[in-house]
């Protein structure tokens, strides 16, 4: 179902105490501890569709800040809908392109991104559109700490092998890769299923996943087979 023309999806965002509207946007970076009112680390989902994940993640980590961001209103309508049923005073949400996640996270403020399910782009000239590709890996660099941490998962295997192929000549290192995270009992600990990762998996489809380091600090400490 597609969920980018619901009417008035706007003007609820526009209306909701758990956006940071885009009017305030040039002022968030350095400021997002101030916001939440703590010091407490910030973890970003860019792409997070209607908030399972991230609603979960919240929920089960109180002393984490998180901020969602979606690009399309309609499907943050769905998030907004989860919030309004269960508050949660460490989750806020931003509607926006990914492209311009700088202009809103200051250098190094950032200690964790998740990219969850992304779209995969598959015509080859969309390839700097893919949210792990070097562009986006260049991006993320900016604003993550030294020793912050991304997550990627999918069920696409092309568009994972892209994602591995991007982090050498994007200077990331990975710390763990598997092509198989439901079948490894350390990374299934504490994993959080989004609705297409629940769907998928049912399916009996692999789930994809790593997880690299800012910067060329990393090294890796895990290898599975890339068969």
């Amino acid at each position: 179902m597609r969920l980018r023309n619901i009417t008035g999806s706007r003007e609820a965002i526009a209306e909701s105490p758990y956006v940071v509207q885009e009017a305030l946007q040039p002022e968030c970076p350095g400021t997002w501890s101030k916001m939440f009112g703590n010091e407490n680390p910030i973890h970003i989902e860019i792409g997070m569709g209607k908030g399972k994940f991230i609603h979960t993640m919240a929920r089960e980590h109180p002393g984490i800040n998180y901020v969602g961001i979606e690009k399309y209103s309609s499907v943050l309508l769905r998030a907004l809908q989860k919030m309004e049923k269960e508050e949660l005073p460490n989750l806020k949400f931003l509607r926006m392109d990914a492209e311009d996640i700088v202009k809103v996270f200051g250098p190094g403020e950032v200690d964790r991104i998740y990219l969850n399910f992304s779209d995969p782009w598959p015509k080859d000239r969309h390839a700097k559109r893919r949210l792990p590709s070097r562009q986006f890996l260049e991006r993320y660099g900016q604003i993550l700490k030294q020793d912050g941490q991304l997550e990627f998962k999918t069920d696409n295997r092309e568009l994972f092998d892209f994602a591995v192929e991007e982090l050498e000549p994007a200077g990331w290192t990975a710390q763990v890769i598997t092509y198989d995270l439901h079948h490894d009992e350390d990374l299934m600990q504490g994993n959080v299923m989004t609705e297409y990762e629940e769907k998928f998996s049912a399916l009996g489809n692999p789930i994809y996943k790593y997880v690299i380091s800012a910067g060329n600090q990393a090294r890796s400490k895990r290898a599975f087979d890339f068969t």
